[in-house]
């Protein structure tokens, strides 16, 4: 299995603080390897504490399912193909601000949450990140 490196989690995570101060906002951002486990954390100067563990919730669902949290948010409402999937894996973020992390070929190899302000600033944040690609990472 390919797995994100440091160096690529650092970068990563650089790339999401970077645009976590252009949008004025503070936010937990988490880094997570291609098991799930966290690679590479940062919390600003005054982000909310609950949204430390939204942050690494958010990494894990979107590697547990190789999809942007969003997504499965969509499909997790009433009626959908994945209703109360949030409940399933010791606790699930099914809104947006989670991304898979893609090695150069396109292989999944992490993953990134971010949480700290709208969803939607959620997302810009984390999708700064998960653009980050380094050669030679597979």
């Amino acid at each position: 299995m390919s797995d994100i490196t440091q160096a690529h989690a650092e970068a990563v995570l650089t790339a999401a603080l970077g645009s976590a101060r252009e949008t004025g906002t503070a936010m937990n951002i988490a880094v997570v390897d291609a098991g799930g486990n966290l690679k590479a954390f940062s919390r600003m100067d005054d982000a909310w504490l609950g949204s430390i563990d939204i942050s690494i919730k958010k990494a894990r669902t979107a590697r547990y399912f190789d999809m942007p949290t969003g997504s499965i948010g969509e499909l997790s409402q009433p009626g959908g193909p994945l209703f109360n999937i949030e409940v399933s894996n010791g606790g699930l973020i099914t809104f947006p601000g989670g991304l898979p992390l893609l090695d150069t070929d396109g292989t999944v190899i992490g993953a990134i949450g971010v949480s700290g302000s709208t969803v939607e600033n959620d997302h810009t944040v984390a999708s700064a990140g998960a653009a980050v690609r380094l050669e030679g990472v597979a």
